[in-house]
């Protein structure tokens, strides 16, 4: 079992910045992938970048140049850097991990932190 918790959201004006944190703990050594989701009260969970063990990123269009996926292994933190944030950015943010341990894929999801960008 893996355990996330993120922090680092809250209320922001348009341009400003951001930056989430996802704290992981459990059986963090059978992480593999990582990533940042976000979902509103209209919308269903999308994702918003991904990060490979190796430190392979994806993003999608709406954060590509905007924002920044990191992690640190070595202390199982996720980072998303958030800047020029917009009104459309507001959702709540959930970090997600997948491991892979005897030919088995798991998920696990944190519990989410709001982020509210005003205009």
């Amino acid at each position: 079992q893996v355990q996330l918790v993120e922090s680092g959201g809250g209320l922001v004006q348009a341009g400003g910045s951001l930056r989430l944190v996802c704290a992981a703990s459990g059986s963090t050594s059978r992480i593999n992938n990582m990533a940042w989701y976000r979902q509103t009260a209209e919308t269903r969970r999308v994702l918003v970048a991904s990060i490979t063990s190796g430190g392979t990123t994806d993003y999608t269009d709406s954060a590509k140049g905007r924002f920044t996926i990191s992690r640190d292994n070595a202390k199982n933190l996720l980072f998303l850097q958030m800047n020029d944030l917009k009104p459309d950015d507001t959702a709540v943010y959930y970090c997600f991990a997948r491991t892979y341990r005897n030919f088995q894929f798991d998920n696990f999801w944190g519990q989410g932190t709001p982020v509210t960008v005003s205009s």
